[in-house]
């Protein structure tokens, strides 16, 4: 029997993070953790107020993540995080190092189409040049994923699940 694994759902703001979080946990049938309810208020105001975080912002925040995750080891679960950087997920890894990344991708205009429709976010439009500019991709080594984001979050869902399913097929 294959022992769940603990996903971290990563991307740029406006990707569906808390949108395909939340399915996908409940397809594997595991907990969620939204990965903005770990960081703290100083963040959200720098965020809300259209300031990027610093990586010292980050830090905190990640070990934050990476404890939640490390808890469900064994056990599975899905938590959202941007992880833009390979430090920010080396950080992850180093709190739960047995995560695997689910990097949802799409194109710039599609993002920031989807981010001006969503309402009661903190994270303004504004940032999205700077998620991009700070993303680092999923590198061969990294243990993950990528899954595109154009269709249906339930489309999004199934391609994510079976892309998760061939990762644990081949890491076995």
């Amino acid at each position: 029997m294959r022992t769940p694994q603990v996903v971290v759902v990563m991307g740029v703001a406006g990707t569906g993070k808390t949108t395909i979080g939340p399915l996908l946990a409940a397809r594997l049938g595991v907990p969620y953790a939204e990965g903005d309810d770990f960081h703290p208020q100083a963040n959200i105001d720098k965020m809300s107020a259209g300031v990027p975080l610093e990586d010292a912002d980050r830090w905190p925040w990640l070990e934050a993540i990476g404890h939640w995750a490390h808890g469900r080891a064994g056990l599975g679960g899905v938590a959202s995080s941007s992880a833009l950087k390979r430090s920010y997920r080396d950080r992850l890894r180093a709190v739960a190092p047995g995560v695997v990344f689910l990097h949802l991708t799409g194109d710039r205009e599609l993002i920031a189409d989807r981010m001006s429709h969503r309402q009661g976010h903190f994270m303004p439009t504004a940032l999205l040049d700077s998620q991009f500019a700070t993303l680092e991709p999923l590198e061969p080594d990294e243990a993950g994923v990528a899954v595109d984001v154009s269709g249906s979050p339930e489309e999004i869902t199934a391609r994510a699940v079976r892309a998760l399913e061939a990762f644990s097929d081949t890491s076995e």
